[in-house]
């Protein structure tokens, strides 16, 4: 009998928190960007890019800074998502990211960025130049809502 009402209580527990467990009402969304990026111990970059989220389309910018081992030039085309939105506004800001990696005329390339807010942003994509790179950078997104167009 005591079998049993431990199995009982653990599936009364189990229960308890699934039912109390709130949902998370943070949105995913779909980027695409282009980055040029070059530099010799210290690289920098810039490019445009779309966020789609709640069925629109919004146009944003990025600008990025990398210091430690950098030499070279690349052209990045990259998709992927952003995870952990819950308002608009989340999406800009200052994101970190810690990577390397090498590209010699094309290649793969992928990035996993985060910011303050929580938003995580994972891409891949092509490489197109030549560039050698493991350092730590900084990017900047600033979203333009102003220019948002229907998905």
């Amino acid at each position: 009998m005591s079998r049993f009402r431990s199995c009982w209580i653990a599936l009364t527990a189990l229960a308890a928190a699934i039912g109390g467990a709130t949902p998370s009402h943070a949105i995913t969304g779909i980027v695409r960007v282009t980055v040029a990026k070059a530099g010799l111990v210290v690289g920098v970059g810039g490019g445009k890019g779309v966020l789609t989220f709640r069925h629109r389309n919004y146009p944003f910018t990025v600008r990025g800074l990398s210091l430690g081992l950098t030499a070279g030039a690349s052209v990045n085309k990259l998709v992927g998502r952003a995870s952990h939105i819950n308002e608009l506004s989340d999406f800009s800001g200052t994101y970190t990211v810690v990577g390397g990696g090498a590209a010699l005329v094309g290649g793969i390339n992928g990035v996993q960025l985060k910011n303050d807010k929580g938003v995580i942003i994972a891409l891949r994509g092509p490489k197109a130049g030549f560039e050698l790179a493991a350092n730590i950078s900084t990017v900047v997104i600033t979203l333009d809502p102003s220019h948002s167009t229907p998905d």
